[in-house]
């Protein structure tokens, strides 16, 4: 039962973090043209549509691992967005998130991962639904998948600007 009460928790801190980060992105400050043009400065082409697809892919893996639903997937979603978010937006910066390092998106993959070994815990609709969808497998699944999600993104999508160019 701790281990359930444990995982609950886990999933209701992560899932609707994202959630709300890929609300952000649409609702927030600068909008989803704010996001756009910030992508567009990360280098990520066409800049529209990594807009709408990390937004997206935000809220449904946030909702997902919430709901402890297809959490090995929910957590590759994790894993793919975060190494995205390292080799972009905190590329060069250091580890420390104070100053602009990949400390926290390298703490999320990895809490992702260990959510994928360990799995949603008996509250969960994984657990409802009987799907057996954590463990050693999907934790390396977990990792590999979203590797290879956000690199095969990268090499086809990231167009940086020029030193010269830039902002």
């Amino acid at each position: 039962m701790e281990l359930d009460i444990g995982m609950l928790v886990i999933r209701l801190a992560l899932g609707p973090m994202l959630v709300l980060h890929g609300l952000n992105k649409i609702f927030g400050s600068g909008g989803l043209a704010g996001t756009t043009r910030w992508f567009g400065a990360l280098g990520l082409q066409p800049a529209w549509l990594h807009a709408r697809l990390a937004a997206a892919t935000e809220i449904v893996a946030g909702l997902l691992l919430a709901l402890g639903l297809l959490t090995g997937l929910a957590c590759s979603a994790f894993v793919g967005l975060m190494l995205v978010a390292a080799l972009t937006d905190h590329r060069g910066k250091g580890y420390f998130v104070f100053k602009g390092g990949s400390e926290y998106v390298l703490l999320v993959a990895l809490v992702a991962v260990g959510i994928a070994a360990i799995g949603p815990g008996a509250w969960s609709l994984d657990h409802v639904a009987d799907l057996d969808l954590d463990g050693v497998w999907w934790a390396l699944a977990a990792a590999v998948l979203g590797a290879l999600a956000a690199l095969g993104l990268l090499v086809i999508s990231r167009r940086p600007q020029p030193a010269d160019e830039a902002p």
